[in-house]
């Protein structure tokens, strides 16, 4: 049982690092995008509006997928379609060939972080331990190549098919080959699903996690939508120095994420999404009152180690609140993660031009403060798995001669 969750484990982890790598090179390489396929300024927002919807689709489409076929199998097909979409993206000249695209990524796209996360839940079950954020901080570092790949692409004026097409070639068979080793179900030997007999999936109780949801992407978005122009426009940076807050984002999202766990496991979920939540927020006051560049920097520092743990706690505590239908609950909670990317951008800019866009970084401030309000739905109930906030580490699976 060890190896095999230990592969299982190994396998996902590689399903999140190859889609932060796909999706880092899809969003940052819009403008070649754009110039590629002709797409105007005014018909631009929409295709970029319609990922996250389809997304959403996508999300609620494996809801129902799942309560007939394992979520292994739909991660094993999903992602492979995400990949071939990102080499559509870059195969095409014509409209509606970039929309037949982008709709399949955005559709596949749903059911892999789906699916991925339901997978990701059920194995910090198995593990009875937090686990569930170093596979985020493998999609985040999966993020930072894709961003460097793009930029390499970027720099040498290459074709999008020729800058995707090697990614591809490498990506698609690895993950095609460690599918076979995803474990369903929270342990080997589940051949399907069990079903949410006698548990709905009651929205009043799962509200609360879909705010701080959709409250993380917000924050989340006026990063990757404003920083570079915030720090350039508003705090006089030059134009190569707006470009490392983003950057910097990543890097301390990976870093935060890499060390997230074991703070749960000391000090519990409740504690560490409290902490993060209010770091998040001391960052983006940080930004909304800095002086010059470099103090606008540490703002976007703090940022990254803040927000990073919200999103996988958020997910980790849907599946404790509704231990028989997780990856129901896991489904509709990720819906929340499109509507914040969704949100965040258009309010930011619409606040920044009412106001100012110093007083825009307030509102997500506040927003990711209203987290401390239901900062109790993080914590684990009684019988579910693991005394406290941990099952002891003499109970942790794997924890004897092996290791995991």
């Amino acid at each position: 049982m060890t190896d095999v969750l230990r592969r299982g484990r190994a396998s996902l982890a590689f399903s999140f690092f190859a889609q932060g790598v796909a999706f880092a090179l899809l969003v940052t390489r819009i403008p070649a995008i754009q110039d590629q396929y002709g797409i105007s300024d005014a018909l631009l927002p929409a295709f970029l509006a319609a990922v996250p919807v389809l997304a959403g689709v996508g999300s609620v489409c494996t809801e129902q997928l799942v309560k007939r076929v394992c979520p292994s199998h739909v991660l094993r097909w999903s992602q492979p379609v995400v990949l071939l979409a990102l080499l559509g993206v870059g195969a095409g000249d014509g409209l509606w060939e970039i929309g037949l695209s982008l709709a399949a990524f955005g559709l596949a796209v749903g059911a892999l972080d789906a699916s991925m996360n339901m997978l990701g839940v059920s194995l910090q079950h198995a593990y009875g331990r937090s686990i569930i954020l170093g596979f985020h901080a493998v999609y985040s570092l999966g993020g930072i190549i894709g961003a460097s790949l793009a930029w390499v692409g970027a720099h040498w004026d290459l074709h999008l098919f020729v800058s995707y097409l090697p990614v591809v070639l490498v990506l698609l068979p690895v993950a095609l080959v460690g599918s076979r080793w995803y474990v369903d179900g929270g342990g080997p030997g589940a051949e399907k699903p069990k079903e949410a007999v006698g548990q709905p999936v009651a929205f009043k109780l799962l509200l609360p996690l879909c705010l701080v949801m959709t409250f993380a992407y917000i924050g989340d978005s006026t990063v990757s939508n404003w920083s570079a122009k915030y720090l350039q426009d508003v705090l006089g940076s030059s134009e190569q120095l707006a470009t490392v807050p983003y950057n910097v984002y990543m890097v301390t999202t990976l870093l935060g994420r890499a060390i997230g766990d074991f703070g749960v496991r000391r000090f519990g979920a409740v504690a560490v999404v409290r902490l993060g939540a209010i770091v998040a927020s001391v960052g983006f006051a940080v930004v909304a009152v800095a002086p010059g560049a470099w103090v606008g920097l540490l703002g976007f520092t703090l940022l990254g180690l803040g927000l990073c743990v919200l999103v996988p706690q958020t997910f980790a505590a849907a599946g404790r609140l509704f231990p028989g239908a997780a990856d129901a609950a896991i489904a509709r909670l990720n819906i929340f993660n499109y509507v914040g990317f969704l949100i965040g951008s258009p309010l930011v800019g619409a606040l920044g031009d009412a106001w100012t866009y110093r007083g825009a970084m307030l509102v997500p401030m506040v927003l990711v403060l209203v987290t401390l309000v239901y900062a109790r739905s993080f914590a684990p109930e009684p019988n579910r798995y693991g005394d406290g906030h941990e099952r002891p580490h003499t109970a942790d699976v794997g924890r004897g001669s092996n290791g995991l």
